[in-house]
């Protein structure tokens, strides 16, 4: 069988019945397996799979079959999926199944999507690696001394390896975009509230957005469109109405485009990267389009700003987790009280513990005023500018990441050096507002270079539209 590459040649092959979903299952199982070594996935469905198709194929038999028949799915391990283990890629969690499918899922199955399996990622999406996972690092499939990025490192390399058609991760400051950007993938952040988090294991709650890898544009808008929307069992989702996304990605006016000054002139920013982005600027140009560079002077604000935020949400979130009613509990505890220290000291990773040791410090009496509370207002100011940047212009485009994959082990001694790693991507990530990164071209090592695109609240139809004629002017 050859390699699909989008949705539409699985669904013309489907028309002209060159091939069945189960056959299409099959395809990818024994990529999967061919590819085991990358670790890109945790676990495997590949008899409910097998049994998602054959039921699949006699839907298309009888002529009523979902609009998703034979797209097959992989969904990150901090996406709950009934029936099945989900473990947010911690030691914590062992042995946890789900009792519930996550709303975003369950949209996917109720149009005919097939789940494969769960995928690895950096334990509870805190990470930019994939390094800090209890089930072991992801490999870059085009260079596998590299790191696939993070948090979402398996859900990226699903869609690299061509392992699936098109996969779920999570994207809390990055963890969709990066990684994109490292594998040479499509990778979506939707405004924050424009997809239910029912389901997903939470990070830091008002920041984390489901998002979507794929190959092509149209796929990412097809599966978006059909997740997002209102959640009775999410308080925080929209209620704005959803675009069809996939069937309004012609693009034919000019756009205003912006882009700051400070990315571009980053010390940061490997030079390669910075040629290939001022390169699609010129092109936009030449094509009649309006490119201005604007300054952003609270960009040196946005990581702290970040950080002090989310830590503090993770403290309250992961306390949950605790030993007492499920997953891990250690077996040498002598008391109530060490059961629950010893517990979280051996069941949570290093990168975890040190996110909730500092959020549980700003959290305290004596700092949340000079810490959480002033971040708050940073976060107010740079949401407020970003919004009224994306009212003067239509889009913001800027590189992804700063660099490309890096090596294993590189920053693992210098947490700061990693965290540098979301300095493009937070900015969407505090002012809640959808992002997208796209392929843009390789660096002087054959590794993949992201184009980030950023727009204003809700207008993910445009975003989309935009992106779809970026990846024809610069094909």
């Amino acid at each position: 069988m050859e390699k699909f590459i989008s949705f539409d040649e699985i669904k013309k092959s489907l028309e002209k019945k060159e091939s069945d979903c189960r056959a299409i299952v099959q395809y990818y199982l024994k990529n999967i397996e061919t590819k085991a070594h990358l670790n890109a996935f945790v676990e495997v469905y590949e008899q409910s799979a097998l049994a998602q198709a054959d039921l699949i194929d006699q839907k298309l038999a009888n002529g009523n079959a979902g609009k998703l028949a034979g797209m097959v799915i992989g969904i990150k391990d901090v996406l709950c999926y009934s029936g099945h283990e989900s473990n947010a890629s911690s030691k914590i969690l062992n042995g946890f199944e789900s009792q519930f499918t996550t709303t975003a899922i369950q949209r996917l199955l109720d149009q005919d999507a097939i789940v494969i399996g769960r995928l690895n990622c950096d334990e509870f999406g805190m990470g930019s690696s994939n390094e800090n996972s209890a089930h072991g690092k992801v490999l870059n499939a085009t260079d596998e001394s590299r790191v696939p990025g993070g948090s979402s490192g398996g859900s990226a390399v699903a869609v690299q390896a061509n392992l699936c058609t098109i996969s779920l991760g999570t994207d809390t400051g990055g963890s969709v975009r990066q990684p994109a950007a490292f594998t040479g993938v499509i990778g979506m952040k939707p405004t924050y509230s424009r997809v239910s988090r029912w389901g997903l294991i939470a990070y830091a709650s008002s920041f984390d957005c489901i998002g979507v890898f794929s190959r092509t544009v149209k796929d990412n808008a097809m599966v978006m469109e059909i997740m997002a929307g209102h959640d009775e069992y999410d308080s925080t989702s929209s209620r704005k109405p959803v675009l069809p996304y996939s069937q309004l990605l012609h693009f034919d006016k000019k756009a205003k485009v912006a882009f700051l000054k400070e990315t571009i002139e980053s010390q940061a920013l490997q030079p390669k990267i910075k040629t290939n982005t001022l390169a699609v600027l010129d092109k936009l140009k030449s094509e009649g389009h309006t490119v201005e560079e604007v300054e952003f002077p609270l960009l040196d604000f946005i990581l702290p700003t970040y950080y002090i935020l989310t830590t503090a949400e993770a403290s309250s979130n992961l306390s949950r987790f605790d030993g007492v009613k499920y997953g891990y509990r250690t077996p040498n505890a002598h008391n109530l009280e060490s059961m629950y220290k010893l517990t979280r000291s051996e069941g949570f990773g290093e990168e975890v513990k040190r996110r909730i040791m500092l959020g549980t410090f700003v959290l305290s009496a004596s700092y949340y005023d000079a810490y959480f509370t002033k971040a708050q207002k940073v976060r107010r100011l740079i949401k407020d500018f970003t919004e009224n940047l994306l009212n003067d212009f239509d889009y913001i485009i800027m590189p992804t990441t700063p660099s490309t994959a890096f090596k294993f082990g590189e920053h693992s001694g210098d947490p700061v050096a990693m965290y540098l790693e979301d300095l493009f991507t937070v900015q969407a990530s505090v002012s809640g507002v959808p992002a997208i990164s796209l392929p843009n071209g390789k660096d002087e090592n054959g590794m993949p270079i992201g184009l980030q695109v950023i727009c204003n609240s809700f207008k993910e139809a445009e975003l989309y539209a935009f992106s779809n004629y970026l990846t024809e002017l610069t094909s």
